[in-house]
């Protein structure tokens, strides 16, 4: 039996329905042969307002220019006269079987600007690609419809918006909905100075409910979450070694390293700059998600050479959600895991399981760090067509 809904969640929603979506065509998909068309086509479909809300950062946007520079920063090395015929890149997460390294991360109020079913596309491209998805607490229509429209068990991300009670009923929804794993969101204690957002005026807001009880997240109301609903703890927004070791000692299952796609601190580091102290301080007693920037399959073998499990992708399925809807998500996703076979086929490795440190070496960056700086076709398309 599903639990209900609040009602006046269910009147914000019925709000909502009279939003003005962007107009998207899913059989564009099918025509899709790389990345860059998938991200030129968002930026076609997409009104500036939500492309930027997408694809800023906070303040001046340099933690989300480090994310891309990092990365940028690291070079992949290269062995010959490997049999790649066979290439695997399945892994597991929390026990489950993932056919990609891929997930998709919880993307929050963007899902339901850019289309009515939102956040139920994201959870079927996940499930048909044999990946699993993250569900936000701000993610519309909502967590019951997203779990409702899969039959793989998800896992929900909280923001926690009101006290202890409204924390119990909303774990409780989730856990009535079948979702397998709680993923806290820690690095939200202030929101973020999205400041294209406030340029423009745009109607976007941290959400609803009291932002005081997100500031005053602690240790131990993790610790608590995870006695009431009795399910793995995801702690996510982890970019130091010392907050590493904590998660695991407050019971952390796994330890998931993001920056908010650069949205929240100013001038942080970039997170696969933070990787490698965070698995040496975790050391074996979680698993390790990552995310941060990524824009290409060598982005995600960066991570996973570093110590990741598995990799989730935010702008990029906002972007794939706006390009196509739901099938724009799915080319994406295979997109993805081509990019990330041919790299590990020219690299001489044929499992993700061969991957490590040794793999990778510092590098000059080629390019200045933007947005969309792995993507050149599309930044010269842009640039042509005078949009940012």
């Amino acid at each position: 039996m599903r639990a209900r809904k609040p009602k006046a969640e269910g009147r914000r929603q019925k709000a909502e329905v009279q939003r003005k979506y962007p107009r998207i065509d899913e059989r564009a998909a099918a025509g899709f042969v790389s990345l860059q068309e998938v991200v030129a086509t968002a930026r076609k479909n997409l009104p500036r307002d939500l492309w930027d809300h997408l694809s800023g950062g906070s303040d001046s946007e340099t933690t989300l220019l480090r994310n891309r520079q990092a990365l940028d920063s690291l070079a992949l090395r290269q062995r010959v006269l490997v049999d790649v015929r066979k290439i695997d890149i399945s892994t597991t997460l929390l026990g489950q079987k993932l056919s990609s390294p891929v997930f998709l991360a919880p993307v929050g109020g963007f899902v339901g600007f850019a289309h009515p079913q939102g956040v139920c596309n994201v959870t079927r491209a996940a499930v048909a690609h044999g990946t699993t998805a993250f569900v936000s607490t701000a993610a519309k229509p909502g967590l019951e419809e997203a779990a409702a429209a899969v039959k793989e068990p998800l896992i929900f991300q909280l923001y926690v918006r009101a006290d202890r009670k409204w924390v119990e009923d909303i774990l409780d929804r989730a856990k009535a909905a079948g979702y397998r794993a709680l993923c806290v969101c820690v690095d939200r204690n202030y929101y973020g100075r999205r400041e294209r957002d406030i340029i423009s005026r745009a109607n976007v807001r941290e959400g609803f409910g009291d932002p005081s009880f997100q500031m005053g997240l602690q240790w131990k109301d993790l610790v608590w979450m995870k006695q009431h609903w009795k399910v793995p703890l995801i702690v996510k927004g982890v970019a130091t070694a010392e907050d590493a070791r904590l998660s695991v000692e407050h019971g952390a299952d796994v330890v998931y390293v993001s920056n908010h796609g650069g949205r929240q601190l100013d001038h942080a580091q970039g997170t696969i700059e933070v990787l490698p102290e965070v698995v040496a301080a975790v050391d074996g007693r979680a698993e390790i998600l990552w995310d941060g920037g990524v824009l290409r399959g060598t982005d995600v073998v960066k991570a996973l050479c570093l110590g990741a499990r598995a990799v989730g992708v935010g702008k990029l399925l906002g972007w794939a959600l706006a390009a196509a809807g739901e099938a724009g998500l799915k080319r994406m996703l295979e997109l993805m895991d081509v990019e990330i076979r041919t790299a590990m086929g020219l690299m001489g490795v044929t499992s993700l399981s061969q991957l490590n440190p040794s793999w990778v070496r510092p590098a000059a960056p080629v390019r200045p760090a933007t947005q969309t700086n792995a993507y050149p076709w599309f930044e010269e398309q842009n640039k042509k067509g005078n949009r940012r």
